[in-house]
């Protein structure tokens, strides 16, 4: 009985950093901080411009780049800024996959702003990192500190031994 009280005592132990991550501590994301000022490179199916609101819808198979990260969805919004000098946000929806090295993440949609370099991803997020699943209803990805929050029923599945 004592050498199950010692196990059940130092598993919970080293479980503690994993109950962190499941009530929305924040965990790394990518391998890198990402550069937010690197070029943005967007190829899709098919593209809207509308220069009266500044914006350009890019629909079927769209896939956006920037540096290591890559983000894809069926449509993405892209709101220029008012001098057209860059992209002010990107608003990505029809099923959201955003990849920053070893990390994936899926969810319904996803809203980028460039200038602060915050992705909020919404709706069924599952984020994947090796061998370990978390999973919620959003997840705030700072691109400029390599780390992200999920929030919303957060449930994180752990594989012993995989070293993450």
């Amino acid at each position: 009985m004592r050498k199950i009280k010692r196990f059940v005592a130092g598993l919970f132990i080293t479980c503690l950093p994993m109950v962190a991550i499941a009530q929305g501590a924040q965990v790394a994301f990518g391998n890198t901080q990402q550069d937010r000022n690197l070029p943005v490179e967007v190829t899709s199916d098919n593209l809207n411009v509308n220069q009266n609101d500044n914006t350009a819808v890019f629909t079927g198979n769209v896939v956006i780049a920037q540096g290591a990260m890559r983000l894809a969805a069926p449509r993405v919004l892209v709101v220029y800024l008012a001098d057209q000098s860059g992209i002010e946000s990107l608003e990505a929806s029809g099923g959201v996959t955003l990849v920053s090295g070893e990390d994936a993440a899926e969810a319904t949609r996803a809203d980028y702003n460039i200038s602060t370099g915050m992705i909020e991803l919404q709706g069924d997020v599952l984020l994947v990192q090796g061998a370990n699943a978390i999973t919620g209803e959003t997840m705030l990805v700072d691109t400029s500190a390599g780390t992200a929050q999920v929030s919303g029923r957060v449930k994180t599945i752990l594989q012993p031994g995989s070293g993450e």
